[in-house]
């Protein structure tokens, strides 16, 4: 695929209007969506803002590359900008950025899309290719500049290639060798990997460069390669297989520092000034292992359990709240409440222990895990032990296979293939399932009944605390892990006691901030751009379903403001609920799930998320400041 089938002339921007980066991105992503090369405005700029946050995508000399890659894309595309002045862009280089390029990739975007994306990223490091599109005169003229470069670089890649054998046998030049990554995968990988190879080639040293791309991993490192090298550069800004490097000196960085300083990361892997690292499978005692603080490391291996678990907990959960509905409709002894119960409640619910203990569990142990960890999982379902059984059952499964994997790691390498194949999962299931018989069921299900038996009989003003505080947090990070933390434990003990009086307080706390935002520019108009009110008009399909992330674009915007009228607002919702005892029976769907309530269950819990609702949009509004420009 050409790099013009994807950067189209219908959605170049040659005069951009805006003069800040969030009006940029808003300009930009509007085009995307007049053009219907986007279906949700909302969700796609959310993607873009997201990125944003990790790092900001304007990467000096003049260039910005916002990217996002969703299902929120119709057709994937790239949208040229101009603005020849140049705005702030919060460029890594504090220069203000001329050019502009939005990538629109669909999830699982195939292999073509990202070589093209690939060839563009790497197009933009020629300075005399940026310098001809600031004075390009018209759309065609931009394509005209790529199609040339394009053509040039197919040229040179053919002369590199060539060149491979005669770098790969020159042991005179020193070797290093480099990984890049990026979260999505389609722009900056791509970029740090030809910034590092161009520079290796001006100072006359071999590079081998793995990226870490949409695509899957390309140009993969082999052992000689790593062995022969001097040192180790990852750019990453995501996980990267780093078993491999087990006593090299490596040099961790954003994978924007090998976009911006190829340079100085080869001067110091050359001078040997990385740190040497130590693999946690590893047996050497010469190396010293970079530290990561034990709660960090529980954090990350719960929430791997806790993202992988909740597309069974909105699948089965709202088919769930359907097959009440037609229970209510046909009667429960009809086909098709049997089916929806089956497919939600004997079906995805069924799974949803047992994915979080096996998802934690190979967090800790990688693939080995999986299983021992799925079944401990199920062992803590049907014992009885619950939600929290099924934690305890991952990290069991997962340090008892870092454990075989240390028991045998002296074993001779003729042996290495029976270690995945009978070892791991033979012994590591019998460990996992001796733990969680002997110990962990017993144990746990005598807490989970305590645990269900207090929830049940709850005092009021505890449990409107308790609700107040679940409420609260969905609120603090919008989707984040204080959200879903919250989420996750409400789930535990629905999915316990089969009640719902939690899951109501969560769900309103959920609801409110993106209902609180649409509120506010329907009421204080004034105070918002236009772009800001069409988005308001997004947020009320958003919060009604249950959607907290609506409100994400907002908050990155004007955090302090959003952010604490919204946990107001979802706490107030939040305490409400349990106040007047409202109970949701099923974990996902927002007011889809008030028809499948009692009256009493569905007024009042409206009634709480319309207060929050009101409460959390009316600090925000009075609160925020003036738009400067004013709306008709």
């Amino acid at each position: 695929m050409r790099i013009s089938e994807l950067l189209k002339k219908e959605i170049m921007i040659m005069d951009l209007k805006s003069d800040s980066k969030l009006a940029a991105i808003d300009e930009m992503v509007a085009m995307l969506k007049e053009k219907n090369m986007i279906n949700d405005e909302e969700v796609f700029k959310a993607e873009i803002l997201k990125r944003e946050e990790s790092c900001s995508t304007g990467l000096g000399d003049g260039i910005a590359m916002p990217h996002a890659k969703t299902s929120a894309v119709n057709r994937p595309c790239v949208l040229f900008a101009r603005k020849k002045d140049g705005l702030d862009y919060e460029a890594l280089d504090g220069q203000p950025s001329r050019l502009f390029f939005m990538i629109a990739a669909e999830e699982g975007a195939n292999n073509t899309h990202i070589e093209t994306l690939a060839n563009l990223s790497r197009l933009l490091l020629n300075p005399d290719i940026i310098e001809a599109l600031i004075n390009a005169k018209d759309e065609d003229e931009v394509l005209a500049i790529f199609a040339k470069g394009e053509s040039e670089g197919e040229e040179a890649k053919k002369a590199d290639d060539a060149q491979k054998v005669v770098m790969a046998n020159d042991t005179e030049k020193p070797l290093v060798v480099a990984v890049t990554a990026c979260p999505t995968g389609i722009a900056h990988t791509y970029m740090a990997e030809e910034a590092l190879k161009e520079k290796a080639k001006q100072m006359g040293v071999n590079i081998r460069v793995e990226t870490n791309g949409s695509d899957g991993a390309k140009n993969v490192l082999t052992k000689e390669e790593i062995e022969k090298a001097v040192g180790v550069i990852v750019a990453a800004d995501k996980n990267v297989e780093m078993d491999r490097f087990d006593g090299k000196k490596i040099i961790r960085v954003p994978v924007s520092e090998g976009i911006r300083n190829p340079e100085a990361l080869i001067v110091k892997t050359l001078n040997k000034e990385g740190k040497i690292y130590k693999s946690e499978n590893s047996t050497r005692e010469d190396v010293a292992t970079e530290k990561t603080s034990l709660g960090s490391k529980i954090y990350k291996d719960v929430m791997n359990g806790v993202s992988h678990m909740l597309p069974f907990v909105v699948g089965g959960g709202i088919l769930i709240a359907v097959s009440f509905m037609a229970e209510s409709a046909f009667g429960e002894k009809s086909q098709i409440f049997k089916f929806l119960m089956d497919l939600g409640g004997n079906g995805a619910f069924t799974f949803l222990i047992p994915i979080l203990a096996g998802y934690i569990a190979m967090s800790i142990a990688d693939r080995p895990g999986l299983m021992p960890g799925m079944v401990g999982g199920l062992m803590a379902v049907n014992a009885g032990a619950g939600f929290l059984g099924g934690l305890a059952a991952g990290f069991i499964a997962g340090y008892s296979v870092n454990l075989l994997k240390k028991l045998t790691s002296s074993m001779p390498k003729s042996l290495e293939g029976i270690k995945p194949m009978i070892i791991y999962p033979i012994f590591g299931l019998l460990l996992t399932g001796l733990a969680m018989f002997f110990v962990i069921d017993p144990i746990f299900s005598v807490v989970n009944t305590y645990m269900n038996n207090t929830l049940t009989h709850l005092g009021t003003g505890n449990a409107i605390l308790l609700g107040a505080i679940l409420g609260g947090m969905m609120a603090v990070d919008m989707g984040g892990p204080v959200n879903k933390a919250a989420y996750a434990f409400s789930i535990g003990v629905f999915t316990s006691t089969k009640m719902g009086y939690l899951m109501a307080a969560v769900m309103a706390g959920g609801m409110v901030p993106p209902l609180a935002i649409a509120l506010a520019t329907t009421v204080f108009k004034k105070k918002f751009t236009q772009k800001e009110i069409q988005s308001g008009l997004t947020n009320w399909i958003l919060g009604l379903t249950f959607i907290t992330e609506g409100a994400i674009p907002f908050a990155a915007a004007d955090p302090i403001r959003v952010i604490v009228s919204s946990v107001i607002g979802s706490a107030i919702a939040g305490g409400l609920t349990q106040l007047w005892h409202v109970n949701a029976p099923a974990p996902h769907g927002g007011v889809l799930v008030s028809f499948v309530m009692s009256g009493h269950d569905v007024a009042f819990f409206l009634l709480s998320i319309l207060i929050g609702m009101l409460v959390s949009g009316m600090i925000y509004g009075v609160w925020k400041r003036p738009n400067n420009m004013e709306v008709k």
